[in-house]
């Protein structure tokens, strides 16, 4: 069994729930509800109990507040993809591709991903991505510029897309 450890840290679009192993970053989402009830969730999913321990989230959450005070531009994080597999895994793969600041389509993605035409399956894998945020799903869009749902929540897809813009912006050589 791995261990699984957790904290709940404020960000500007709500509050992040992250959940790390042994291998890295397993989990990040912004909590629609109790934190007990989504670290339950995800202790059935992963087989493993997270225990609440700040410390061993230390890395994530300074990342993610350096992110949102536009001060980076890439996570430098392992990540705990074990929860996904095939196609899902492709795509998020593909996701985490796309450049800071800038979009693709579902269609791009799908065909990064070797399934040209699997748009929905893009759309399925990037409202499913057990890593919110450092996989950049937010930086997803509709072949026609529309920015889509995002989880049911196009205003946090919304300010990240804004806060990225504004960050290459203001410094474009990315340093």
């Amino acid at each position: 069994m791995t261990h699984a450890a957790f904290s709940v840290h404020p960000t500007p679009i709500g509050e992040a729930l992250i959940v790390v192993t042994d291998e890295g970053l397993a989990h990040l989402e912004f909590l629609e509800g109790p934190a007990g009830d989504a670290v339950q969730r995800i202790g059935l999913l992963r087989h493993a109990v997270p225990v609440a321990d700040a410390a061993a989230t230390a890395d994530v959450r300074t990342q993610l507040d350096e992110y949102f005070a536009g001060e980076r531009r890439r996570f430098d994080l392992p990540l705990d993809l074990g929860v996904t597999t095939g196609f899902v895994r492709a795509a998020l793969e593909a996701v985490t591709r796309i450049p800071f600041g800038q979009t693709a389509s579902y269609a791009e993605i799908a065909i990064e991903a070797g399934s040209p035409g699997a748009n929905r399956a893009v759309g399925s894998a990037c409202a499913r991505t057990p890593i919110s945020l450092v996989i950049p799903a937010h930086r997803v869009v509709r072949s026609d510029g529309s920015i889509g749902e995002y989880g049911g929540h196009p205003e946090r897809k919304r300010y990240l897309l804004d806060l990225e813009e504004r960050v290459a912006a203001a410094d474009p050589s990315g340093v």
